[in-house]
């Protein structure tokens, strides 16, 4: 049954004799669509534990999300219909099964990993029929560790439908807002400085001051997109990774509709990228920043190359929760690092579009050894 399932295109694995089905996962996994797909009808204990990868605690927990029954020996053996695939019989959940049997099954060392722990949303601390915004905040101590144990299953903020709306994103929505306002301050920006009247330290000296001429426009741009990464990096860490007081139940309430709501469910589409009305917010504030600092063109050339930089950030943070990038690409890399950051490695890997920043703050997620075994 599992053969004939595979080849209708499911992808069902086991784990000693837990069955998973990963049909709906298999594009999204780190390793790549293939790898999974090999591995199609297949024991994967062995997997989980490497070379090359060895699997958190958060990935076995996630894996259980997908159990659909406890694998039975069949009572007449059938040769199997290729290498790694098993003949047997499993008690699916469509099916009559016997609990108590299953969850002490579930207990037993030969049946599963002591790691895992199975996830059970009706059991869970917080009630996911009502909005979970207004729920977090009573977590106090327990609100680090459940916000980093990760879900399959979208997460609903506001009771208002209209307030639930604003704050989820399709991905195309940031690039379809923010992409013409890049090319109008550009070309802004460039005939701006055509005229020739910008002068940088004019404020301070006229004797001195120097002036920024039109070629430079291209280096400026290049510039603010390299300010946007570190900005990226320092957001990120500082803000989004703020560990709030357990007694605030403001600061973790703010804290889960910034970023927490992010690592608690972080393959729902409609939240991998700003909403719109939110970002402008932000992306005015920087603005104004640069108006203090600069001259007014120079400040809108820096701006807009860094606003580039947020588009661009927006874009691949989607793909590397939906892509599918090709092993040995940079995108493929990224991808492995970032979702170890989401399920394992919270406290560091703080770069998103390049890990270059997380070098100098010594924030980088380091390799992972396997020794030889005797």
């Amino acid at each position: 049954e599992v053969r004939a399932r595979c080849a209708q295109g499911a992808c069902l694995v086991r784990c000693r004799r837990r069955l998973y089905d990963l049909s709906g996962f298999v594009r999204l996994h780190p390793g790549g669509e293939q790898l999974l797909r090999r591995r199609a009808g297949t024991d994967v204990s062995a997997a989980l534990d490497g070379p090359p990868h060895r699997h958190s605690a958060n990935a076995r927990r996630w894996l259980e999300q997908y159990y659909v029954g406890e694998m039975e020996p069949g009572e007449e053996q059938v040769p199997p219909a290729a290498p790694g695939w098993f003949s047997f019989s499993f008690q699916s959940h469509s099916e009559p099964v016997d609990k108590k049997a299953v969850d002490a099954a579930a207990q037993t060392p030969t049946q599963m990993d002591p790691r895992c722990k199975t996830v059970d949303v009706e059991k869970d601390l917080v009630d996911w029929q009502k909005p979970l915004l207004w729920q977090v905040g009573y977590l106090g101590e327990k609100y680090d560790e459940w916000v980093h144990q990760p879900v399959d299953r979208p997460i609903r903020l506001f009771h208002s439908d209209i307030l639930e709306r604003l704050s989820k994103t399709a991905w195309y929505v940031v690039f379809v807002v923010w992409a013409p306002v890049v090319l109008y301050l550009s070309w802004v920006s460039y005939t701006s400085l055509a005229q020739g009247n910008t002068r940088l330290f004019s404020s301070f000296t006229t004797e001195y001051s120097i002036p920024v001429h039109k070629y430079y426009f291209p280096f400026i741009f290049l510039l603010g997109m390299f300010l946007w990464s570190l900005l990226e990096y320092l957001i990120h860490r500082f803000v989004f990774h703020m560990k709030p007081p357990a007694s605030n139940y403001y600061l973790i309430t703010l804290h889960f509709l910034l970023h927490g709501q992010h690592h608690k469910s972080p393959f729902d589409s409609s939240r991998l990228v700003f909403p719109p009305v939110p970002a402008s917010l932000v992306i005015g504030f920087f603005y104004g920043i640069l108006r203090l600092l600069l001259p007014e063109v120079l400040g809108l050339s820096v701006f807009v190359g860094g606003l580039c930089g947020y588009v661009i950030y927006d874009m691949m943070h989607y793909y590397l929760h939906y892509g599918s990038p090709k092993k040995g690409t940079y995108l493929y890399g990224l991808k492995a690092y970032h979702v170890k950051h989401h399920f394992e490695h919270q406290k560091s890997g703080f770069g998103i579009s390049t890990r270059f920043w997380d070098h100098p703050f010594r924030t980088l997620i380091p390799e992972e050894t396997f020794e030889k075994e005797d």
